[in-house]
């Protein structure tokens, strides 16, 4: 393993924070020249997540062979006891939720004026992950605290890290997450202890829309005057399949492009900083290789799985190897009502810890065991309201009868515009969940 994160080290990158009870990421838009307002919410991203990063040097003694000290490390955020349990944060752009804020513990929505990034709306306390059967687990959205200005920012993140230091459940990590923090001492009662420990008051949250989620797919020029591809790549899995040799395709991308390779956080790849005479050969490989697909359905675009079998040890059904055919089955019945050229959000996860997002679709199954899933309806395709779970471990064929059904009826009784979900919702096929501590399980 040393030489792995030596490597890593030598090309900028390391594992620290990537695992353990520490605020492990700071997701953020995964192209930030889009525009001057991306690239101050990417700075402040990055100014973000060093300032939570576990100051400790043990990672760099055992993994990079530098000098042992014998002074005792110092962790003025994460104290000497860490987080109660992992803790995640988002910087998110409206109107694109491109992040899933609502999946995360600390999100921050910039908010703009004349195109400058000036403050964000702080929301706090999201999380997808429960356990079958475990009413005491839930998933939940964030909660809306207020609106700070950007000179506020750093001292927010880190009065919300201490307090769920200070105040998280360690006597039970199942209910250690600040989702259940929150809603043991009150919303208000958490809000109020972040501002005396950041020395702010809250302002009103500034309105805030989100129109949609996902990647936008295909070129965009930036502001730094050169294009970005983003590919679809479903799973985000790059292999070369029959008649798809996607890894040899990024491979030949990569000899001539001189600009980054981008993640994003729906497993696509975005293929940033292309100038202008190197576009057509950039995009002619990428046809050639199948990374450039014009007849890919909106419906595969908006479907997604983790990994699950045979890498994850937590799964109980499959996930990234069921979602191609299961797509292919989804996108036939959707063919027979007529609304082909449409889409559901669709997630597939193999266990309850919710990798794959499920607990944010229209339409998501959430393994309970080989061949068989738990069937949840009504989230909403902007992906800010949870879906109640509709079947409990059902089959693939019971589950394609029941979507077939349903995406006839909201084929021909749906009112204009109206996504799936919210037609699920609207219609009584399900009631929306709306305090999950206390509904998300009726």
């Amino acid at each position: 393993m040393k030489p792995v994160h030596q490597l890593l080290n030598r090309l900028g990158l390391d594992a620290l924070a990537t695992a353990n009870d520490v605020n492990r990421n700071v997701l953020c838009t995964s192209n930030p020249v889009e525009s001057e307002l991306h690239q101050e919410a990417y700075e402040w991203a990055k100014k973000i997540s060093e300032h939570l990063l576990p100051r400790t040097r043990a990672y760099a003694e055992v993994w990079l062979d530098k000098e042992k000290v014998a002074t005792t490390d110092e962790e003025p955020i994460l104290g000497a006891t860490y987080l109660p349990r992992k803790f995640k944060t988002t910087v998110v752009i409206p109107p694109q939720n491109d992040v899933d804020l609502h999946a995360n513990d600390m999100n921050f929505v910039a908010i703009a004026e004349h195109g400058k990034l000036v403050g964000f709306n702080l929301l706090v306390g999201g999380g997808l992950s429960i356990e079958h059967g475990n009413k005491k687990t839930y998933a939940r959205t964030a909660s809306e605290f207020g609106y700070i200005p950007l000179e506020h920012t750093l001292a927010v993140a880190e009065a919300v890290v201490t307090t769920q230091r200070d105040w998280g459940n360690r006597t039970d990590r199942k209910n250690a997450k600040t989702k259940y923090t929150l809603e043991r001492v009150g919303v208000d009662t958490f809000r109020a202890e972040v501002e005396k420990r950041a020395g702010i008051t809250f302002a009103p949250v500034r309105p805030y829309e989100f129109t949609g989620r996902g990647d936008r797919i295909g070129w965009v020029k930036g502001v730094d005057n050169h294009w970005h591809l983003t590919l679809f790549i479903e799973n985000g899995r790059l292999l070369d399949y029959p008649g798809r040799p996607l890894k040899t395709g990024v491979a030949e991308i990569a000899k001539i492009h001189q600009g980054d390779f981008r993640l994003t956080a729906n497993q696509n790849l975005i293929v940033a900083g292309v100038p202008e005479s190197e576009k057509a050969k950039i995009e002619a490989l990428a046809r050639q290789h199948g990374l450039i697909d014009d007849g890919i359905s909106e419906q595969r675009k908006n479907s997604m799985a983790c990994v699950s079998y045979p890498t994850c040890p937590l799964a109980m059904a499959e996930a990234e190897r069921f979602l191609p055919e299961f797509v292919t089955k989804v996108e036939g019945i959707m063919h027979r009502h007529g609304v082909g050229d449409e889409h559901v959000v669709l997630r597939i996860t193999g266990c309850p810890n919710g990798c794959g997002r499920a607990l944010l679709a229209e339409i998501g199954l959430v393994g309970k065991a080989i061949g068989r899933y738990n069937l949840h309806l009504g989230g909403n395709r902007e992906g800010t309201r949870i879906p109640r779970m509709y079947r409990e471990n059902i089959n693939e064929e019971e589950i394609l009868q029941t979507i077939d059904q349903l995406v006839g009826r909201w084929a021909t009784e749906r009112s204009a515009g109206e996504g799936f979900g919210d037609f699920t919702v609207r219609t009584g096929i399900i009631r929306p969940v709306v305090d999950p501590a206390q509904d998300f399980w009726e």
